[in-house]
């Protein structure tokens, strides 16, 4: 029996069809590729925003139009919100929420049997229990995504993840360590620790557990060499956290700080926990106490209600603070979101605008960011092939640079010295010195 993936969405979605994926190999499945003719096939579906869940129901009909005998199985966040969508979309023969994916074998091989749609959605809001899905056999041995954290309490006005999600759940912290200490014993160089809010990690266990507890547990286990985490929200720091996190020696020095605007009247609209002046404090923090320290983040142009004075309010505090790198997104309603009806909605034009005028700067701050690192040599994690060719190799530094070599041996899994020499476009031409 073949099964086939389609993923869409954040790297927890990743992960998690990683880990349903490990489940069909272990009950005797064989994985193909998604343009295959399968015998399932599972679809991780996203609901960031409508455009997602459009995605989501064209990947459920594309899969059955490759093979229209196979078990469709629907799973993750837009079958969550919407599971009475998904189920008439008369397609569907699994349709699961996000919370119990780690049952998917047993629901398509019951949808299989007894030839009937299988329905099995829970109310995530009382769930507060973290569903840990162990990926025990990786592909990739370079790095490897670790789950921590499930769920959101933030309700901003712009997202529906917290009812796709569910309240804050964090994995055991002793899970945690034993499963970084398993994957260092397979060879792992890197681990990347994952959530949906990941600063909000131990609040809902017993003790102090936080973020950078579970940082400093991990720190000990021998065998790995960089642990890096995902997006995180400003308001986790601190002063003393800052200055805690600058001595821990295996984390990458790349912290993709949320923003999503410049302007504290647009915050406040979109429900954001920080304002302008807290966030300039963290970077300052962070540029002061982490060596080379790389900051990224996401901004969203065109919010409801913003104004030219607020949009430039957000471009002069970018021109500012010179973020290594920004990822600008337009604004795209999202039903059953507060934003949705809100006032003053903006034009499609004026967005389009916006952003490119942030997309530009971004290109100016990320080379002058680049720049200060030319002619320094740098510890390089190189993962794979640059575009196929076969004697050049892409990778990144610790602060998440992009460096392509040449190379006439393989250098995958490989951390070594480059000496950075020029930038190029998104990235730079390293030369290996050892």
């Amino acid at each position: 029996m073949k099964v086939a993936f389609a993923t869409l969405g954040c790297r927890v979605n990743q992960y998690e069809s990683e880990a349903m994926a490990e489940k069909f190999i272990k009950s005797g499945y064989e994985i193909v590729s998604f343009e295959d003719v399968a015998d399932v096939y599972v679809i991780n579906t996203c609901t960031v925003t409508n455009m997602s869940d459009k995605k989501s129901r064209q990947m459920i009909s594309r899969a059955k139009r490759k093979n229209q005998n196979a078990i469709i199985a629907a799973v993750g966040c837009y079958t969550q919100i919407a599971p009475d969508k998904v189920s008439e979309l008369g397609d569907v023969d699994v349709v699961l929420g996000t919370r119990n994916k780690g049952e998917i074998v047993y629901w398509v091989n019951r949808a299989k049997e007894e030839k009937k749609q299988m329905v099995a959605v829970n109310d995530v809001l009382k769930n507060k229990v973290f569903e840990d899905l162990k990926i025990e056999e990786y592909q990739d041995k370079t790095r490897a995504f670790l789950k921590i954290q499930d769920g959101c309490n933030n309700f901003c006005s712009y997202c529906l993840i917290p009812f796709a999600r569910g309240a804050v759940c964090s994995k055991a912290p002793e899970t945690v360590v034993n499963e970084v200490k398993e994957l260092a014993k397979h060879g792992f160089k890197e681990i990347i620790l994952s959530g949906i809010d990941i600063s909000s990690y131990g609040v809902d266990l017993e003790g102090d557990w936080n973020l950078l507890k579970i940082l400093q547990e991990i720190e000990k286990v021998e065998g790995i060499n960089r642990i890096r985490i995902g997006s995180i929200g400003p308001e986790f720091f601190n002063k003393e956290i800052v200055k805690e996190i600058g001595r821990l020696e295996k984390l990458c020095p790349h912290f993709h700080l949320s923003l999503q605007s410049g302007c504290d009247d647009t915050l406040k609209r979109m429900n954001r926990k920080y304002n302008i002046e807290q966030y300039r404090s963290i970077v300052n923090l962070l540029r002061e106490y982490v060596k080379d320290v790389s900051i990224t983040t996401d901004i969203i142009v065109g919010f409801p209600g913003e104004t030219a004075e607020e949009f430039n309010k957000t471009y002069d505090f970018l021109k500012e603070i010179k973020l290594s790198k920004m990822h600008i997104f337009k604004y795209s309603p999202r039903t059953g979101t507060r934003a949705e009806n809100m006032e003053n909605q903006v034009d499609g034009n004026v967005k389009e605008e916006r952003s490119k005028i942030l997309i530009k700067l971004n290109e100016e701050n990320e080379k002058e960011f680049m720049d200060k690192f030319i002619g320094k040599d740098m510890e390089v994690l190189y993962e794979q092939r640059y575009n196929n060719i076969e004697d050049s190799y892409e990778g990144y530094t610790p602060n998440y640079i992009k460096v392509i070599s040449k190379s006439g041996e393989s250098l995958s899994g490989e951390i070594l010295k480059s000496r950075l020499k020029e930038v190029k476009e998104d990235f730079i031409i390293g030369d290996i010195i050892n």
